[in-house]
């Protein structure tokens, strides 16, 4: 097997993505990575992740390959559950108060933190828009926290998805209270619930 068609294999295993770290492991090093970028082989989309040229990039799987401590929420997490009414022009994500995340992460995205023990308090595996796995919250976390979080949100936003979210045959109540209630926001998503149900 020649190195290009090892990297297609792992290109086809990953989502379209090679890492350096899984190139490595085939024995590919980061020297032929970079050979093959400047032969036009390759394209380098962030540190230490490539893509071939005729692929698209999933950029959120690339995101959370970046950084193994962050949860995809709010506005994002919206936009995967088809509740919001806009794609997101920056990608929201979540993670540990103890944690920072890479620059360019802080730089692209809308960081949000939370306690250590509330960030895998509702996290679901979800399908990006390209079929990828990613680590999202699910619609019940991701209201608790669009209502904690409101007065970060453009209230259009705020008001779209509590609304879309009341209306969801699928939404799970004993959840959303369970959540509200670690979150510590329970008289607040309370009131909003019963002002829309």
């Amino acid at each position: 097997m020649t190195m290009l068609e090892k990297l297609h294999e792992i290109s086809d295993q990953s989502g379209g993505i090679i890492t350096t770290h899984t190139a490595a492991e085939e024995g590919v090093s980061r020297a032929v990575l970079s050979r093959l970028c400047k032969l036009g082989q390759l394209e380098r989309i962030a540190q230490g992740q490539y893509i071939f040229p005729d692929e698209l990039e999933d950029e959120l799987l690339s995101l959370s390959l970046r950084f193994d401590g962050i949860v995809f929420s709010h506005e994002t997490a919206l936009y995967l559950h088809g509740i919001s009414d806009r794609v997101p022009f920056e990608h929201s994500l979540t993670t540990s108060s103890n944690c920072v995340p890479p620059a360019a992460i802080l730089k692209e995205c809308n960081v949000y933190y939370i306690k250590p023990e509330l960030l895998s308090l509702g996290k679901i595996r979800i399908p990006s828009p390209a079929g990828n796995l990613i680590p999202a919250y699910d619609v019940d976390r991701t209201i608790c926290d669009v209502i904690r979080s409101r007065n970060r949100m453009g209230t259009e936003t705020f008001l779209y998805a509590i609304r879309a979210y009341a209306n969801l045959p699928e939404k799970r109540l004993d959840r959303l209270a369970e959540y509200a209630e670690a979150m510590n926001i329970s008289g607040v998503v309370k009131h909003y619930m019963e002002v829309l149900l």
